[in-house]
């Protein structure tokens, strides 16, 4: 028998289960205008020289150019949101083969 209730199916049972997807930000591109740390702030944040960077899931801020994190699924709209409106198009939202899903070129 089918019921109706299939909430189940497409919830992951853990909410921090990744997407697959890795957001980075390119620094050289950065405006510093916040838009991303408003978004995400569990996944950017800035540094002390007003740019944005990803942080690890522990809070680790990444300052290394081109370090890239795995976008936590609860997260993934927001991410891709900050990508795609980011004024310096500097947020760049990868698949694990290194193609882009949201950013400058996607």
């Amino acid at each position: 028998m089918v019921t109706d209730d299939r909430s189940g199916v497409a919830t992951p049972a853990n909410s921090s289960v990744s997407s697959g997807l890795r957001v980075r930000v390119d620094q050289a591109a950065c405006t510093g205008d916040g838009l991303c740390v408003t978004r995400a702030p569990s996944v950017f944040e800035h540094d002390i020289d007003g740019l944005a960077y990803v942080k690890t899931d522990s809070g680790e801020l990444l300052t290394q150019p081109g370090a890239r994190v795995v976008v936590p699924l609860p997260l993934l709209d927001a991410v891709i949101d900050a990508a795609d409106e980011c004024p310096g198009d500097c947020i760049y939202v990868e698949r694990p083969d290194g193609t882009l899903e949201a950013g400058p070129g996607s």
